[in-house]
């Protein structure tokens, strides 16, 4: 393998602003132990906008204008990032074929992520996947299966996992500052630009159950990431899924209706678990209602047996309270900031796509591990399986597959056996 790390990018739509954003802080923060040298796109003017800076056709707007989210990065360059050729493939057999690429990065929708991934496994190649890692339990454990054999690195590009709220609050748990993990919450209803019409009617391919799913499994994983690190793993679900908004539609800036879309894929959850460790939680997203947004103060909120996190404040039973993002800075030791945050790198899409480089440098494996992405699919998918069968269910009879009656259309489309 090359010095460095050469990166193919497979996928070129409104996700990649975020991860080129990173990888550009990665490489300001020092580290230039990659070069992304190919583009893959279903078409070429989709790969051209992203290879260099005066080339190619007009960038897309942002699909969120909250410059917080990541769909609201700026439009970002490769030639950005770092000087030299890069490819650029509407032809995914000829990139691999072709290109001096090492590892893959791929930002596609999800449907296709098992087949592009094994696809590239068995080429040789190293593999970094958008969350979620798949469609299916069955699909994600196909492409462990597919590293294991190929002898390569798979890695879940779960940024939550990443962020500096989400590392104090896992900090805050394993110091006990607020004692024992007892209850999680995060409910978060028509917040910010998740209506039915707004990010949705940017993002068409989110309407469609068999082409990439909906809201249970796109956003679940972002809970389940975050609640498996404060109360360890999900022991049962039982949950709700609705369409309360069956037709979106696309919007121009002057208010015409650009398309109008009949969907089939949930747009709203709820769901109650319990955890292995005795917690409970309440969970619940829809990007259906109108009017106004409801959520929890800070979005989530955790209790334990001394005290509660809500949001960044951290309220304990003496009194004390503060901010959990300035405890951690000033109390969490140097070594353990040092592993979370290399280089003093807070951008969480350059924290994930350092954790994927480092690995395969390092011949290890990654903190977003394949099992570790499976393991945050799992109870997402838990959602639908509830919801489906109408019961409470056990997690671990969907992670082993014993339970899979919602994902079996899913994999007798896409082939997944």
């Amino acid at each position: 393998m090359a010095d460095e790390i050469r990166l193919a990018i497979i996928g070129c739509g409104r996700i990649l602003p975020a991860h080129l954003r990173g990888l550009k802080a990665l490489r300001d923060a020092g580290y230039d132990g990659f070069r992304i040298t190919a583009l893959v796109a279903r078409k070429l003017d989709d790969a051209l906008m992203f290879r260099r800076r005066g080339e190619g056709p007009e960038p897309r707007p942002p699909a969120s204008v909250n410059p917080g989210d990541p769909l609201g990065a700026p439009h970002t360059w490769v030639s950005d990032v770092h000087d030299g050729e890069v490819g650029v493939y509407d032809d995914l057999d000829a990139m691999l074929a072709e290109a001096p690429v090492d590892a893959a990065v791929i930002l596609t929708t999800h449907p296709v992520h098992h087949t592009i991934a094994i696809k590239c496994l068995q080429a040789g190649k190293h593999v970094a996947v958008e969350k979620p890692m798949a469609m299916t339990v069955l699909a994600a454990r196909r492409m462990v299966e597919a590293a294991e054999q190929a002898g390569r690195v798979i890695s879940v590009l779960e940024s939550a996992r990443y962020g500096i709220g989400n590392r104090a609050a896992e900090w805050a748990m394993q110091t006990g500052l607020i004692g024992d993990p007892k209850l999680l919450m995060s409910i978060a209803v028509g917040l910010r630009e998740w209506g039915p019409d707004k990010i949705l009617g940017h993002t068409p391919w989110r309407h469609d159950r068999l082409g990439a799913g909906g809201v249970a499994v796109d956003f679940g994983v972002h809970l389940t990431t975050w609640a498996r690190k404060l109360a360890g793993e999900f022991a049962t679900v039982s949950a709700l899924t609705d369409i309360l908004e069956p037709t979106r539609r696309e919007y121009a800036a002057d208010g015409t209706v650009l398309d109008e879309i009949t969907a089939d894929a949930e747009d709203t959850f709820f769901a109650h678990a319990t955890f292995e460790s005795g917690a409970i939680g309440e969970f619940g997203f829809s990007s259906a209602t109108h009017g106004e947004g409801v959520g929890l103060e800070g979005g989530r909120a955790v209790y334990g047996s001394r005290g509660c996190i809500k949001g960044d404040e951290v309220v304990l039973d003496d009194g004390t309270r503060g901010s959990l993002t300035e405890a951690f800075a000033e109390q969490a030791p140097a070594d353990l900031k040092a592993r979370w945050f290399p280089l003093g790198l807070e951008d969480r899409f350059g924290l994930e796509h350092h954790d994927f480089l480092h690995a395969i440098e390092t011949g290890g494996q990654p903190e977003m591990s394949g099992e570790e992405g499976l393991r945050d699919l799992a109870p997402a998918i838990a959602f639908l399986e509830s919801a489906h069968a109408g019961r409470t269910v056990n997690v671990a009879e969907v992670e082993s597959g014993a339970l899979s009656a919602y994902q079996d259309e899913l994999n007798a489309h896409w082939g997944v056996t």
